[in-house]
């Protein structure tokens, strides 16, 4: 007996559609019902009116908290100097993950050695003002800079041994990175 190719289609799709509609396996579930969602609590709820935005690209540094008296911020010599003690940066020993600890709040900055403009690339994760604004990062000789989207400093820091820098935002603010 030879079947054509239509004959055997037309026969395997009635066979198919035949033993979907007499399945059973759904049947015990059009008897449950889902128990009833509990209502969500009820509370108050207060509004307040927002500032107005700032201008894309513009940064007010006094909208930015300073270091609180007190507080022990790096001591960075004033000619822009390394520390004593410091040791050469490399890149290589930049790069990766860093926990950032800025004015006591901590974050995550992000340092690969993608080029960006003079230097590599960085990514803030969650952090505070003004380290938020992190876009760039570089070494020279003992320090390491970090840049705004602008190219503008927002910190300098010095290697304070092993994995862990520190230093300041331009602002007065303690920083610190540590792996």
């Amino acid at each position: 007996m030879i079947f054509s190719r239509s004959g055997l289609m037309a026969v395997s799709l009635a066979a198919l559609v035949a033993s979907g509609c007499s399945t059973s396996r759904f049947s015990s579930m059009d008897d449950q019902q889902p128990a009833p969602l509990q209502p969500a609590p009820a509370g108050t709820v207060s509004g307040s009116q927002l500032p107005p935005p700032a201008a894309p690209g513009t940064t007010d540094p006094s909208q930015f908290p300073t270091a609180p008296a007190g507080a022990q911020v790096a001591s960075l010599p004033p000619d822009g100097s390394a520390p004593a003690g410091a040791s050469d940066l490399t890149a290589a020993s930049v790069a990766g993950v860093w926990n950032a600890s800025v004015s006591g709040q901590s974050c995550k900055v992000a340092t690969p050695q993608t080029k960006f403009g003079a230097g590599f690339r960085a990514g803030p994760l969650h952090c505070p003002p003004p380290i938020d604004g992190i876009k760039s990062w570089n070494v020279a000789g003992k320090q390491l800079t970090l840049y705004d989207e602008s190219g503008g400093t927002l910190a300098r820091l010095y290697s304070s041994g092993g994995s862990k820098f520190d230093g300041q935002t331009t602002n007065g603010l303690p920083i610190s990175l540590t792996r």
